[in-house]
């Protein structure tokens, strides 16, 4: 698949870019798609949640009332799950929710992904982006240039670069990664897909392996 190469003006360079097949043009697997997403997402999750059990509940343990003879059930002491203040029964407690996946399926996932994004005419390659100074205008000039404003885009750099992340960053619907943090859920949650033409190769080496 060819698609033609853009400046920081948006307007073509007239060069082309062959987007290898091995990377986006596979048939996309949307079960390792899923198992991707999940994993990204379970991997974000602290895991922190807790609730007191009864033994945790600072109170008195003295039995409330007599076993027999009130009429009523029968209570322990004023930390039972029953009352109003008591521990909690079968309450959340701290763990991790990360899994492990294997690399194979993870990268069919990724590719799958590019695939889809192919297919959808969602990718916009250009020659380079390098900003010489951190401002936020810089990166405003750039997607109004393309006309991607409105829409959530993804910039995959061939390598990280400063200037351009932390122009980006106070940009709600902007993100900008390496290519070799690449992962399904940016992919997949971003309208446009920016890349430029050594984030091509950088993907395609990266996915070689």
């Amino acid at each position: 698949m060819e698609v033609n190469v853009l400046n920081l003006s948006g307007k073509e360079t007239g060069a082309k870019v062959q987007l290898p097949e091995s990377v986006f043009g596979v048939e996309p697997n949307d079960h390792a798609i899923y198992l991707d997403v999940k994993q990204y997402l379970a991997n974000q999750r602290q895991g922190t949640h807790k609730s007191k059990q009864r033994n945790e509940i600072a109170g008195s343990t003295r039995k409330l009332h007599k076993q027999k003879g009130t009429g009523g059930a029968r209570a322990g002491s004023i930390k039972s799950p029953l009352f109003n203040g008591g521990g909690r029964i079968f309450g959340p407690q701290p763990r991790d929710y990360s899994f492990k996946l294997n690399k194979k399926l993870k990268q069919v996932a990724r590719k799958s992904a590019l695939s889809y994004k192919a297919q959808e005419n969602n990718i916009l390659v250009l020659d380079e982006v390098n900003f010489d100074t951190i401002k936020t205008k810089n990166y405003v000039a750039l997607i109004n240039a393309l006309n991607v404003a409105d829409e959530k885009t993804l910039l995959v750099l061939p390598a990280y670069n400063n200037n351009v992340y932390l122009s980006s960053r106070n940009l709600k619907k902007t993100k900008v990664i390496a290519a070799s943090d690449l992962n399904t859920y940016d992919v997949l949650n971003a309208t446009k897909l920016l890349l430029t033409t050594d984030s091509v190769k950088t993907l395609e080496e990266a996915f070689a392996k």
